[in-house]
């Protein structure tokens, strides 16, 4: 089947290419305003869902993948900072602290409509970081449209003091440890597939 990535991310884009499958990109349009009293993981799973979902009229016979991420902070949730003071603030907040990460990862078939929907977690323990190294990072890497205001595939790395959980790819956005083993459940094997198309 068709597979669809339902994201317009380079992050993401650049993640699925490495399951070396070819994939179409779809960008949902979608209200991805939080709800009321509404938690991280319902937040993302519902987003991951939706973001799924809008694909299936463009593709009906297809294999589509919706993903959404936030950075959860205490009982705060940490959105993109799009601002260079709005990322300081969530850095300095972040600083000597564990920052949790909650990936919504759904694939969806969209001939028989059903859907697998799981959420992944990975935290991120931040160095105690001055306002010196904070300033020097936003503005080498300027990760503005990111959740929690780091690149971890890239300087970002070296804002943490450790990192915890099963896919390190879930921080970056997609989960593909987890990814895989959805598409194995459709019928499709990644290492199947490459090790077929090298023949």
């Amino acid at each position: 089947m068709q597979l669809v990535l339902a994201s317009t991310s380079p992050f993401r884009r650049e993640l699925l290419s490495r399951l070396q499958v070819p994939f179409d990109t779809f960008a949902p349009d979608i209200d991805e305003k939080r709800r009321p009293d509404e938690s991280a993981i319902t937040l993302v799973r519902r987003l991951a869902k939706q973001k799924a979902a809008a694909a299936k009229m463009d593709f009906p016979e297809a294999l589509v993948i919706g993903s959404d991420q936030v950075a959860v902070l205490g009982s705060e949730i940490l959105g993109k900072p799009h601002t260079h003071d709005n990322a300081v603030a969530q850095l300095k907040a972040a600083s000597g602290k564990r920052v949790v990460f909650q990936t919504g990862l759904c694939l969806l078939n969209t001939a028989t409509g059903h859907s697998q929907v799981e959420v992944i977690p990975f935290t991120v323990e931040f160095r105690r970081l001055t306002d010196t190294q904070i300033d020097n990072y936003l503005r080498a890497e300027q990760p503005y449209r990111c959740a929690g205001s780091f690149k971890s595939e890239a300087l970002g790395v070296a804002l943490f003091e450790r990192m915890e959980g099963d896919d390190p790819t879930s921080l970056i956005g997609l989960p593909l440890i987890r990814l895989t083993r959805m598409l194995e459940r459709e019928g499709l094997d990644i290492l199947d597939h490459a090790l077929g198309s090298q023949a």
